[in-house]
């Protein structure tokens, strides 16, 4: 049986034993604790994250009900991630249906390649931009490298599934991730904990939340982070790292101001500060006459095995800065103010050939300023409510690659790209009835890229123009049978402006901006309390993209290319997510079905592709598989003392994938399967706890890129390996 049709065999079956059980065992990693301005605490004697369906979130900017959201969302509080042994973002992408974030970036662990729905972007240059937007307390994060973010003091993340262009604009067409921190004052006191475990783990972790005065608290944080790598760099002298080392720093400062009920100012300063050893990589050789080298020339999986210094190691340097002001101008009216400043800089790189030879290496450097700007006028007036508003943003970044070599010559090159985006957006919604309300929003989009590209194959360094702009908006209905239980319809558009050939290694001609894709998401669902111990999500999706821009690499004589091909594509899919609760136990779970295509090729940049082909009509978006799902089954026995122990077990599952929008059998990515466990004691008063935990623990070693080059394919492998160890955590003060 050969390998495709294996995985079509596997995750059909997979799709129907989860089908089958959806009504009862699909499940909502989305149940979050109570997300209000100051949440409440919860009570002592109780577990954290009872799964109350009191769920909060701000996905349309406003806080509402998630069953109130006609949306697709989900949700995780805090203590859902840490059930989950949930470290960064692409820990999440585990437990999300449709939801697929790999990690090709310039072997770079700081990297998020978040795709929705079968939208996203692998790359990372600054020419080129994610189809996905996540956001930390409000401020869109521009760049994919530092996206992977270490989720320490967080009170919840939302991820929005389907075109997010009226409210969230630009970079949307997937969704969007709202990584949303506790204000300071909401959990006063201070907390330490600490984690060791296999493979060298070392994580501390401090939080202080401390009220200065009755009008102003102020919280500090800090996370360290370190494990052993996985391989080593063999024919480089004194390696300065382990492939697949960890060893991160990072920190958040923040301080909330409240003079009056009507009046806040939220303040906060991050940093991330990561010395990583470069992920995993390995080469399959198909063809040793077209690749120029055999088997016998490679080193052992997980090792390195180019003698270029510098290529074992990655770091990523990080800065950002905030302020959120909101004035309540009435009873009815409402504004909030959103500024931000970001800086972003990276070294990494590749040696594709994974051998001491020259033939192809790329270590790179990169980084990147952005500021954004956000006014709201929003308002509550009885059964209409609206939010609106004005959105500037700037970035202005650069890529280096140097000394760079192809075929044994200079292969160098610097891309530098400047970014204006100004918006303009207003949403609303409105009661027809106490059953029955609709909802619509408008935004206008307006941005002009600048872009200088040096290759070593250019006579000089070309600069381009672009400018895009576009109008979207969106319409919903929701009827709710009970205050439980609503089903809804949605309309949403989408847009992303063009990008500029990431690396038109072809001459000047060659670098150019694609035109701007367009999405329209047509969507129905359905969101419920069905018992009193049982809650479900569904939701059934058609998005049609027009023009969207697909990143192609290959390598031909000019070195190694990636260009944008214009093409028309179409996803549909369904999604279900529920919880189960009965006595002590909870069952949680999600399964989601996704079919993505491209339906016609609407343009080929100038360029000479290698014999392997192009993206045609029919071919299969990259990085989409057809079926994910994930599983989690919990029990919790309450100790007459009011100490609780809580066992818990999960499975997460991808089927296969393609590394590109070809389906060519050596860009095939395997399915994988990942079980993980924790067994946790709390004390009475829930400000001691003490965790065992495992993770991946079959050790499943599973691709998440591969771009055939000619002859051989260059594979970028998981670094999350098997591990087990213990957690402490410990809370002080407080109430």
């Amino acid at each position: 049986m050969t390998v495709a049709k294996t995985t079509t065999l596997r995750a059909r079956l997979f799709a129907g034993a989860a089908l089958c059980a959806a009504s009862l065992l699909a499940a909502n990693p989305a149940l979050a604790q109570e997300a209000n301005d100051t949440p409440a605490k919860a009570d002592a004697a109780a577990p954290a994250d009872d799964g109350s369906l009191d769920i909060v979130v701000t996905a349309r900017k406003r806080q509402e009900s998630l069953l109130d959201t006609p949306i697709a969302i989900s949700a995780f509080s805090a203590e859902s991630l840490k059930s989950l042994n949930a470290a960064n973002l692409a820990d999440v992408g585990k437990y999300v249906p449709n939801l697929n974030i790999s990690r090709y970036g310039v072997g770079n662990t700081a990297q998020a390649a978040v795709f929705i729905r079968a939208i996203g972007l692998q790359d990372h240059l600054i020419t080129t931009d994610p189809g996905v937007g996540v956001y930390l307390d409000g401020v869109y994060l521009g760049r994919q490298l530092g996206s992977n973010l270490s989720l320490s003091n967080i009170e919840r993340i939302e991820v929005l599934r389907g075109p997010q262009g009226t409210l969230y604009g630009r970079n949307t067409l997937g969704g969007a991730i709202n990584v949303i921190t506790s204000k300071p004052g909401a959990n006063e006191g201070a907390l330490i904990e600490a984690q060791v475990g296999s493979r060298g783990r070392i994580n501390g972790r401090f939080l202080a939340d401390i009220r200065v005065s009755s009008d102003l608290a102020v919280s500090v944080s800090g996370t360290y982070e370190r494990r052993d790598g996985v391989g080593e760099a063999v024919n480089v002298t004194n390696p300065s790292a382990r492939i697949g080392e960890q060893n991160d720093f990072s920190g958040r400062a923040a301080a909330y101001w409240t003079p009056s009920d009507n009046f806040s100012i939220l303040t906060s300063v991050d940093f991330v500060r990561a010395r990583d050893g470069q992920s995993p990589y390995r080469v399959d050789i198909y063809d040793p006459a077209a690749a120029g080298f055999t088997s016998a020339d490679l080193v052992r999986p997980d090792d390195s095995g180019t003698n270029v210094p510098g290529l074992e190691t990655t770091s990523l340097d990080l800065f950002g800065a905030s302020i959120t002001a909101e004035l309540k101008l009435s009873d009815e009216l409402s504004t909030k103010f959103i500024t931000s400043y970001r800086q972003t800089k990276y070294t990494g790189g590749l040696a594709d050939t994974d051998t001491p030879t020259l033939q192809s290496v790329f270590p790179e450097t990169g980084d990147a300023e952005q500021v954004s700007t956000e006014l709201q006028l929003n308002g509550e007036f009885g059964k209409f409510n609206f939010v609106s508003g004005l959105y500037y943003f700037y970035e202005n970044g650069s890529n280096q690659s140097s000394p760079a070599f192809f075929f044994f010559g200079p292969s160098d090159y610097t891309i530098q790209q400047r970014t204006n985006s100004y918006a303009v957006y207003a949403n609303g919604n409105y009661d027809l009835t106490d059953k029955l309300s609709i909802g619509a929003g408008v935004r206008y989009s307006n941005d002009d890229k600048r872009a200088t590209a040096n290759f070593s194959s250019f006579p000089a360094p070309v600069t381009r123009n672009a400018s895009y702009d576009a109008v979207t908006a969106q319409g919903n209905i929701t009827y709710k049978f009970t205050p439980d239980v609503s089903v809804y319809g949605t309309i949403q558009l989408g847009y992303q402006p063009g990008s500029f050939t990431p690396r038109p290694f072809g001459g000047p001609s060659s670098f150019n901006a694609s035109p701007k894709t367009t999405a329209t998401n047509y969507e129905i669902g359905f969101k419920g309390k069905i018992l009193p111990n049982w809650t479900l999500l569904v939701s059934g999706f058609i998005t049609e993209y027009g023009d969207r821009g697909l990143p192609y690499s290959f390598i031909n004589a000019n070195g190694f290319n990636t260009v944008i091909i214009s093409a028309d594509a179409r996803a549909r899919g369904i999604e279900a997510e529920s919880t189960v609760t009965f006595g002590g136990f909870r069952l949680r779970g999600s399964i989601g079905y996704l079919d993505s295509k491209i339906t016609s090729v609407n343009s080929l940049p100038p360029a000479f592709f290698p014999t392997g082909g192009t993206p045609v009509a029919g071919a299969p978006t990259a990085l989409s598989p057809e079926i994910t799902g994930a599983v989690a089954g919990s029990y919790t026995y309450t100790m007459g003392s009011g100490a609780a122990i809580t066992g818990q077990i999960d499975y997460s599952y991808r089927s296969s994938e393609y590394g590109q929008p070809v389906a060519r059998v050596s860009e095939l990515i395997a399915p994988r399967s990942l079980v993980g466990f924790n067994l946790k004691y709390e004390n009475a008063k829930r400000d001691l706890s003490f965790t065992v935990y495992g993770n991946n623990i079959f050790n499943e070693v599973y691709d998440t890129g591969r771009l055939d080059q000619g002859g051989f394919v260059g594979v970028v492998v998981s670094n999350d390996r098997s591990e087990f160890g213990v957690r402490f955590s410990k809370k002080f003060g407080g109430k």
